[in-house]
């Protein structure tokens, strides 16, 4: 009997429920060694490489660049190569993270609920359901190298037997398992009129991929979805060339005019799932918007006084610094658990990042100890790190207040999210040019707006306001 091993994706120290692949370093039926690179995987914060846990050949793996993949469901089975090097039992390399992965269920968006089954290897979807889920029960007697590895990034690798399946979901009587659907939306094949191969009429990945290679089953070409009574002969006969949509058209029959319909379901289009840092950022707003009550002040920063060009970024941490010292209850967290607040003493701010694959919050450390170029320097080399996914991920968490300066790009006042344990964000809006009544008269001032959004479980809409006129102050001097 051949030595298998299942490799489930392990926890990589994000602590979060997915990753997505990037880059397989190996193909299948390649012979990969111990500890040699096997692919790499996409978190909401970094890309990791990922070890090969033994030595030999590659048999199976889950899904190609882009799939997204469950913590603690299979990554990659392979073929035990006694001859190569191979790991000890129980050797311990420090990196453990938890045993039984695959006993859990993952929660969070695109995760679904499986029912335990022997011997069988799930891989996760970008729906969250299955991939592939073709291993047969293990025999009786199986030996430990049949067992599946919970996963570790380096290091020693702790079993279990607990496993999970899922079976196909018959839906408007189509037999077909969540992923399959999902390859049938992406693809634009209309899944009800797919001629099924499967076991008692299920619909498989190879039935969606032939149905777009020969065009037999293109979503929204007309035609309404089989009954179920239907299905049966639709299996045992070839599928009929659907019949050409209806043009749209904004003439009546009587050649009058008409008004046209919305599109409605026959829209274009297809759904994407979210990846990597988008995927954390829609968990990480939801969290917030579920945990935090919001108050948002704003008011504008007059820089009349302003002498020469002066860095606007350093300028508003410097202000930041300054409203910090003078109202510590907003440079603070908050356990609303435990309905604890803790003041620091120091000042790290959140900078947010904007990038194509979402928003990334690196923390400014010791801001009330840097001066103007500290500041600059400090900001560019967060955002090379940033902008080439080298950050370290202590470096995005952390901060004890955030600073969202979106007037670089657009808009004047905003609520912005305060994401916890923080309980303020500040928001810089775009800078502009308004008349200013003064003494005697009116003149024309540069003004940039201002919004301070805070959690008003921690701190007073007095404290707030006073925070705020403190930034302002700072803002106004001249240098």
């Amino acid at each position: 009997m051949s030595n298998q091993k299942t490799f489930l994706l392990p926890d990589l120290g994000e602590g979060l429920p997915d990753a997505t692949i990037v880059e397989w370093y190996v193909k299948e039926g390649d012979t990969i060694r111990l500890d040699d690179n096997l692919v790499s995987m996409e978190t909401a914060k970094a890309v990791v490489d990922v070890p090969s846990p033994v030595s030999g050949k590659v048999l199976k793996l889950a899904g190609g660049a882009g799939d997204v993949v469950v913590t603690g469901t299979m990554l990659a089975m392979f073929e035990i190569d006694p001859s190569m090097p191979q790991r000890a039992e129980g050797q311990d390399t420090g990196h453990h993270h938890g045993g039984g992965h695959a006993a859990e269920t993952h929660g969070g968006a695109g995760t679904e609920t499986a029912a335990p089954g022997p011997g069988h290897k799930v891989i996760a979807s970008d729906e969250g359901g299955v991939l592939r889920d073709d291993a047969k029960p293990a025999p009786k007697g199986e030996p430990a190298g049949e067992r599946a590895d919970a996963g570790t990034v380096v290091g020693a690798m702790q079993s279990s037997d607990a496993v999970r399946s899922e079976a196909a979901v018959a839906v408007g009587g189509v037999k077909a398992m969540p992923a399959v659907r999902a390859l049938a939306r992406k693809m634009g094949v209309d899944i009800t009129r797919v001629r099924p191969s499967g076991a008692d009429g299920v619909v498989t990945m190879e039935d969606v991929k032939r149905a777009a290679a020969d065009g037999s089953a293109r979503a929204g070409a007309g035609g309404g979805a089989p009954r179920a009574a239907d299905r049966a002969a639709m299996a045992a006969a070839p599928v009929q060339q659907a019949p050409q949509a209806a043009q749209r058209s904004t003439m009546s029959q009587s050649g009058k005019p008409m008004r046209t319909q919305p599109p409605g379901v026959t829209a274009s289009g297809q759904p994407e799932q979210l990846k990597g840092v988008r995927r954390n950022m829609a968990r990480v707003m939801a969290d917030a918007h579920s945990k935090v009550v919001p108050t948002t002040l704003v008011d504008d920063a007059d820089l009349h006084a302003w002498i020469g060009k002066q860095d606007i970024t350093a300028r508003l941490v410097r202000s930041i610094v300054a409203a910090c010292k003078a109202v510590p209850a907003l440079n603070a967290w908050f356990d609303g658990d435990s309905l604890t607040r803790t003041m620091h003493p120091h000042v790290d701010i959140g900078i947010a990042v904007d990038t194509d694959d979402g928003l990334f919050v690196p923390a400014l450390r010791n801001a009330d100890m840097l001066d103007g170029n500290g500041v600059r320097q400090a900001i560019q080399r967060l955002r090379a790190q940033v902008g080439d996914r080298s950050i370290p991920p202590s470096e995005l968490s952390g901060y004890t207040i955030s600073l969202s300066n979106f007037g670089m790009f657009a808009g004047r006042y905003a609520t912005p999210v305060v994401v916890p344990p923080c309980v303020a964000i500040i928001g810089a809006g775009k800078l502009c040019h308004d008349v200013v009544a003064v003494m005697g008269g009116i003149e024309v001032h540069r003004r940039m707006p201002i919004s301070l959004t805070f959690d008003h479980r921690a701190c007073t809409g007095g404290e707030a306001a006073r925070f705020l006129k403190a930034l302002l102050d700072d803002l106004s001097l001249p240098q």
